[in-house]
């Protein structure tokens, strides 16, 4: 069984193929089981299930340093933080002229 690939958001992977851009550089943007691409050229995104990166990886460019791992956990907005949906809204009153 091969061994699995980690990922990191930050991670910059080098892809066996080109973008139609021409790039084959891609920054990691979303981890799961489908990975978040973006593409370094053109800013083009892309989600790939993490089985068809693994195969399609030739390698890592730059690998997220200790900093950028540890501080990805703390940009997730909490509860309050989050924007409101529309029926969390203060409502307000329309007036008529």
């Amino acid at each position: 069984m091969p061994a699995i690939v980690e990922f990191h958001l930050g991670d910059v992977v080098r892809l066996r193929k080109p973008h139609p851009c021409g790039s084959y550089e891609w920054r990691v943007v979303r981890l799961g089981a489908d990975i978040g691409l973006q593409c370094q050229r053109c800013d083009h995104r892309i989600l790939l299930p993490r089985s068809t990166l693994e195969r399609r990886l030739k390698g890592f460019v730059q690998k997220a340093g200790p900093e950028q791992v540890a501080g990805a956990e703390d940009k997730i907005p909490t509860k309050d933080e989050r924007p409101k949906t529309k029926d969390e809204r203060p409502r307000t009153k329309k007036t008529t002229d």
